[in-house]
């Protein structure tokens, strides 16, 4: 595989684990009760950060020279973890619903640590890329965890 194949491919395994929170997130929200507006605005606005990652990938893979893979991790190659989560939306309570999340967030971290730790050549405009999008999926993460410990607290 050359430089550029192993690349596109680590950006590509990036978008995927992006479409999987896009999904994920999608799920949680429709899920959601009337008076969870609060989640559901949190939600949204994690749904839009992705993209905007996916639209930075993007743009980064065709840079490359490679093209944009389309789907969620079901037929990637890192992880699944948001696939898994989705059935647990259905019924569950807030504190559920907010720990299922912090786990695909995990996922998605662990995935951006990987990426940036692996010896796949990268230019320092997509290094920075990757490192400035992992600040905002940890903000993302700790938005999560402080959410699901208040409402823990709650409960």
């Amino acid at each position: 595989m050359t430089h550029l194949e192993e690349l596109t491919s680590t950006l590509n395994d990036l978008v995927l684990i992006n479409n999987d929170r896009i999904e994920g997130y999608q799920n949680a929200i429709d899920s959601l009760e009337v008076q969870d507006a609060d989640l559901k605005m949190l939600f949204a606005k994690m749904i839009s950060n992705s993209r905007d990652h996916v639209s930075v990938l993007g743009d980064l893979i065709l840079k490359a020279g490679g093209e944009i893979e389309e789907g969620t991790t079901a037929s990637g190659k890192i992880f699944r973890s948001w696939m898994s989560i989705k059935s647990l939306f259905s019924g569950s309570d807030r504190t559920s619903i907010l720990e299922s999340c912090e786990g695909g967030e995990d996922a998605a971290l662990k995935a951006y640590d990987m990426a940036l730790s692996s010896d796949v050549e990268m230019n320092v405009g997509v290094r920075q890329a990757l490192m400035d999008q992992r600040v905002s999926l940890s903000g993302d993460h700790n938005q999560v965890k402080k959410m699901r410990d208040l409402n823990k607290t709650l409960a």
